[in-house]
């Protein structure tokens, strides 16, 4: 049988082909999330040099865990509608060349955050990435439906991150930053999951919707997202932030949980996808009003 060759891309067709691979409109998130956590681990603003540096370091081993995340999955994704036009999926970049790649970007944010910002940061960033590329991609994704539950935790490091590149210690308020995107990880991954739970079935992964059904899942949003609503005063207890935060968390959870209760009562891809997107709308708007508050006060 005659194989079709992938076609043959440029220098410049390549470079964009793997920026695409290290996802960064996902990424943009996860950086933008690391830096509220700088903001808000510094009395008045962060050094302007510590902030960029923390931040590009940050950002360089979060496309390099991106790009391989896409190098193992590249067989799941070609199976899979919106991820089959990847390069990896298409065999339009080899495996070679992106963990080459992979590597020189993550190498070089590890350097940087040891060279110029603290050996702990470097170390959290360095257990992150292998979290996501080998705990979660590897093991946990193939083999449990509760697989977005325990990996999340490598997606709710980054204010963390932020954190200790500022003060060089953990504390309290950065831990109950990881418990927020923690508990907001699932709901927002399963709406997702349940309007294109035929990819998945198709790809073989035992995401919920497809090993335990629609109704199942949309129990278990509403029941995350409820944790998240309590998780997400937390910071008001603690004094990290004052009214305006209250007043504005207090309206993105009551939509959030409008979206989870109305899943439950009259599910539907449409309003799944909804749900996907306002998730996202509600955990920047959530670090937003928390610059904003400390802005204020």
């Amino acid at each position: 049988m005659q194989t079709i060759a992938a076609p043959t891309l440029s220098y410049g067709q390549r470079l964009v082909a793997f920026a695409h691979l290290c996802k960064p409109r996902v990424n943009s998130l996860i950086v933008f999330t690391a830096m509220i956590g700088m903001f808000l681990a510094t009395p008045g603003f962060p050094p302007l040099l510590r902030f960029l540096v923390a931040s590009l370091g940050i950002a360089l081993v979060a496309f390099a865990a991106a790009a391989l995340n896409c190098l193992v999955e590249r067989t799941i994704d070609a199976c899979m509608a919106r991820t089959s036009w990847r390069a990896t999926a298409r065999g339009e970049i080899s495996p070679l060349e992106t963990t080459t790649l992979a590597t020189l970007l993550g190498a070089s944010g590890l350097w940087l955050l040891h060279t110029w910002i603290n050996d702990l940061t470097m170390w959290l960033t360095l257990a992150t990435f292998v979290g996501y590329t080998i705990f979660y991609t590897l093991i946990l994704k193939p083999a449990t439906p509760m697989n977005i539950v325990i990996g999340g935790a490598s997606g709710a490091m980054p204010p963390l991150l932020g954190w200790t590149a500022m003060t060089g210690q953990v504390s309290a308020e950065p831990l109950v930053l990881f418990l927020i995107i923690f508990l907001w990880t699932p709901p927002h991954f399963w709406s997702l999951a349940c309007y294109r739970r035929d990819d998945y079935a198709r790809s073989g992964l035992p995401m919920l919707p497809v090993t335990h059904g629609v109704a199942f899942t949309c129990q278990h949003i509403l029941w995350y997202t409820l944790m998240l609503g309590a998780a997400s005063l937390i910071p008001v207890s603690l004094g990290m932030s004052g009214w305006f935060y209250l007043v504005s968390i207090s309206l993105l959870d009551l939509v959030f949980l409008a979206y989870a209760i109305a899943l439950c009562r009259r599910y539907s891809d449409a309003l799944a996808r909804r749900t996907f997107r306002y998730s996202i709308l509600y955990l920047t708007l959530l670090f937003a009003a928390l610059f904003a508050d400390r802005l204020i006060a």
